[in-house]
């Protein structure tokens, strides 16, 4: 029975696959795709990702279901929290401008299979939403002729009662899907060019609402009389703003494109901070004018600024709001298109999916298998399929993908330069032999037992510390955080607050509700999860981290990224469990692709080192002396086979 259970070195080396990182290019800058972007042609496609039919819809649906007028603080900290997640993916986006986004910010910090399952996520991520984008925007333009195109449909082809399934199939949603795809395959000189067309057309209607809405701005509609500016109090106002945090869903295009950026490590974190900052205006604007046009209580949640502009006697406005509202989601769709298939081919190109995604055409540079395909499978989830019901499941993909960027922002901060001392690891070469040390100097490196057992007899307050290595002014204190590789222990107090946030947020969501805790037990969880949170925050920063000047970082780290842990970790878990239940059935079917072919095919196994005989090494810098316990705890040296015996020799030094 015995001769089954799997040895503990197997199990090692099992984990050490499930979490080995991508080995990056020594030129990041090379690439199989067209390098044409600029930091307008970004933006816009930002800003086309974030300000879609939410701008018509959800404003007016927050004021009068959740909010009320103030709606506009609930866009505000939804700005500000949806900033923190931007901030993350504009440091990665210019440190890493290769496309896969989460995907691959994931894979060069975290690991293999956390990287391929963000990357699956994203992947249904933009299929259900690029599909239902699609079916609103059928939808809307049906309503403008009397829903004669559903009635058509009814009556020629037939409704369904099936449940999965939509009421009757939607022809043109497929349509409009398959057009945008062929104009995405042309390249992506194209889509951006198309992308500006209708962001231009789109941000000049929201310019004339802006501009009209002000004009006949009504401040009494803030008045008491009326309910007064935050009638729904506080719980309202946050209510809101877990809504209004979804309208900012979009950015990631722009690290999606990054390898397709001119200049990515200035155009990457520009166009994410000039789009999010353009989309969070817009938002509040138009929920100042929406509110102070007419009373946020007769709202049409529907068709709220329509409607609007009809009450105050402009029905005319209302064709330009339906043609900007229409722009504004052939912007979203063609957002969706751009960055799903470019997701893809990350994921091919590393061998984690299949290989035919990976191929690049070569007149017009873009993944042209990956484009035509996943159109296709977007257009067939518009024709058939009841998208309401997973529609939900978007929020969870995003908010997954947000919390791992800042994860992985925490844990490369932390994490040495490539090229710095010497990594711990195998080594063939039994001889000392030179090298140079960070600050130029040559220095030994010397086979030993263990792989972190740095043999050095240093002058602690004179050495140049390096990323992940404990401040100097801590280490009277955490002196036995000394001994550990530098980033082990950052990477262990990462955990620790992720489990932490879990934990946390979980007695906030469910404390009162669904475990019905004592007043005296809820208070002492909070603060216990409170403490650890705090605790693995303060332990990470007592670390020395990276400091660039050569691309963006985001400030007061590890602080910012904690805090959109914390906050999106909270966010997922007020999602439905009906989410939560087909999010397990998506990664378990994520799973069996990874197990069957991703950790078969990736390319990193092809880096993986062979087993040497040496298994470990330590480094002693010049003028250092070894400590005279060491020769207490060496090891008995073996020799090998067939060689002459030098373990005195070895020993000795």
């Amino acid at each position: 029975m015995a001769r089954w259970l799997p040895r503990s070195t197997d199990l090692t080396r099992f984990c050490q696959k499930l979490n080995r990182v991508k080995t990056l290019e020594d030129d990041m800058m090379e690439t199989s795709f067209n390098r044409c972007l600029s930091t307008i042609d970004l933006t816009l496609l930002g800003i086309g990702g974030m300000v879609g039919s939410g701008l018509y819809v959800l404003t007016g649906t927050v004021a009068k279901e959740i909010a009320g007028p103030a709606v506009i603080v609930s866009f505000i900290i939804a700005g500000f929290a949806s900033l923190l997640a931007a901030l993350c993916y504009a440091e990665f986006g210019a440190r890493v401008p290769k496309t896969g986004s989460a995907y691959m910010f994931t894979y060069v910090s975290v690991g293999e299979i956390w990287a391929f399952l963000i990357g699956w996520n994203v992947l249904l991520e933009y299929m259900i939403g690029g599909a239902a984008v699609a079916r609103a925007w059928s939808g809307y333009l049906d309503s403008i002729f009397n829903h004669k195109i559903k009635n058509f449909t009814e009556t020629h082809v037939g409704a369904w009662q099936v449940p999965f399934l939509a009421h009757y199939p939607d022809f043109l949603a497929a349509a409009i899907l398959l057009v945008a795809t062929a104009f995405i395959s042309f390249g992506a000189k194209v889509s951006s060019w198309l992308n500006h067309v209708f962001s231009a057309i789109s941000m000049g209607v929201i310019l004339f609402i802006l501009i009209m809405g002000f004009v006949l701005a009504q401040p009494k509609n803030w008045s008491t009389q009326e309910g007064g500016f935050a009638p729904y109090g506080l719980s309202g106002i946050m209510a809101g703003t877990a809504t209004c945090f979804y309208a900012f869903v979009g950015f990631d295009v722009i690290a999606a494109s990054s390898e397709e950026a001119r200049n990515p490590q200035r155009a990457v974190p520009r166009a994410i901070a000039f789009s999010l900052g353009l989309a969070t205006g817009a938002y509040i604007l138009v929920s100042v004018v929406l509110t102070l046009m007419v009373p946020w209580h007769t709202l049409d949640p529907d068709s709220a600024l329509a409607d609007a502009f009809y009450r105050r006697g402009y029905a005319w406005a209302g064709f330009l709001v339906a043609a900007g509202s229409i722009c504004a989601m052939n912007t979203v769709l063609l957002s969706n298109l751009f960055s799903l298939p470019r997701i893809v081919y990350a994921m091919a190109e590393d061998g984690l999916f299949f290989q035919v995604f990976s191929r690049v055409h070569p007149r017009t540079q873009v993944p042209v298998v990956g484009i035509v395909v996943f159109g296709l499978l977007m257009a067939l989830l518009a024709l058939v399929f009841d998208l309401e019901a997973l529609v939900q499941f978007l929020s969870i993909g995003t908010l997954l993908a947000y919390t791992f960027v800042a994860a992985s922002i925490i844990v490369l901060r932390f994490q040495q330069h490539k090229g710095d001392v010497p990594a711990p690891g195998p080594s063939s070469r039994p001889n000392a032999e030179p090298h140079e040390g960070p600050s130029g100097a040559e220095l030994k490196e010397y086979e030993s037992f263990s792989d972190k057992l740095h043999l050095v007899d240093r002058d602690k307050s004179k050495e140049q510390r390096e990323p992940g290595q404990l401040k100097a002014a801590f280490e009277p204190y955490l002196e036995f955080l000394s001994d550990f590789y530098p980033g082990e222990v950052v990477t262990v107090a990462v955990v620790t607050l992720m489990v932490s946030a879990i934990c946390l947020c979980s007695i906030l969501v469910f404390g009162n509700t669904h475990l019905h805790l004592p007043t005296w037990s809820y208070s002492l969880l909070l603060i216990l999860f409170s403490l650890g949170f705090l605790l693995s925050l303060l332990l990470i920063w007592a670390h020395e981290q990276q400091h660039s000047t050569q691309t963006f970082q985001i400030p007061l780290v590890p602080l910012s990224p904690a805090l959109s842990i914390i906050l999106n970790i909270y966010l997922m878990l007020k999602l439905s469990y009906m989410t939560w239940l087909r999010f397990a059935v998506w990664l378990l079917l994520g799973l069996l692709v990874y197990f069957g072919y991703g950790i078969w095919h990736s390319k990193e196994n092809l880096r993986e080192p062979r087993a040497q005989r040496v298994s470990a090494r330590y480094v002693v810098f010049p003028g250092g002396s070894l400590e005279e316990r060491v020769q207490a705890v060496q090891p008995g040296c073996q020799p090998a086979s067939g060689l002459p015996d030098t373990s005195t020799d070895d020993c000795k030094r």
